[in-house]
């Protein structure tokens, strides 16, 4: 696999409990070929933007941070940088060789694991795997998903157990940044979350940083 020394980042979180087992950082991606009708997340579909950060510093910041038991990794389409955050999963685990990682993908496994070198790589360094397109018609309050055709697939034993807990929408949480703004992450268990949100706040004279969110 070549090596690859940088990733374009459209937002990452130190902490989240709605995005994957237990306590996690995430790190949503910036950029998808993929256009799933209703997409929250839109601004991180483009593959120009984002920002670009080293494989190193990311690393450095996961091993950092305390009290988390993994990344997920969100976008975006993570599957498109696969090399680089297989790499990224590589130096993390030098260091913490217990650390966890889930990841999102609008691709379904079976063809991530028909797909290319990088790809597959990738697959081998994950714990859980959320897959499959965001469909709007198939839209449900199951738990870190946002339509009924996602699955969530243990790939390890580590998060073997999650099967066996309730389905149920683990809701969103909102996060207030270092420059006071007001962002959101997590799967919305109500189709249109996002733009009442953002009414809402508007109408108190807030505004919602436009930042990497992930639908499904």
């Amino acid at each position: 696999m070549a090596q690859v020394t940088h990733l374009s980042v459209a937002r990452r979180l130190d902490r989240c409990t709605v995005l994957g087992p237990g306590a996690r950082a995430v790190i949503w991606v910036q950029g998808c070929p993929l256009r799933c009708r209703g997409c929250v997340a839109a601004e991180t579909l483009p593959f120009e933007g984002g920002t670009s950060s080293t494989v190193d510093e990311l690393a450095d910041w996961l091993v950092g941070l305390p009290d988390i038991e993994g990344v997920t990794l969100s976008g975006g389409e993570p599957f498109s940088q696969a090399a680089a955050l297989a790499a990224l999963l590589d130096a993390v685990r030098e260091r913490r060789p217990d650390f966890g990682a889930m990841a999102y993908s609008g691709f379904r496994y079976e063809a991530l694991l028909r797909g290319a070198p990088d790809r597959r790589e990738l697959l081998r360094r994950l714990d859980l795997l959320v897959d499959g397109p965001y469909v709007a018609s198939k839209r449900h309050g199951l738990r870190w998903r946002g339509s009924a055709n996602q699955r969530v697939i243990a790939l390890t034993g580590r998060y073997a157990h999650v099967a066996d807990e309730p389905d149920t929408s683990a809701g969103v949480e909102l996060s207030v940044e270092a420059d006071g703004s007001l962002t959101w992450a997590g799967v919305p268990p109500t189709p249109g979350f996002r733009e009442g949100l953002e009414e809402r706040l508007a109408e108190r004279g807030f505004a919602l940083r436009t930042e990497a969110r992930r639908e499904a």
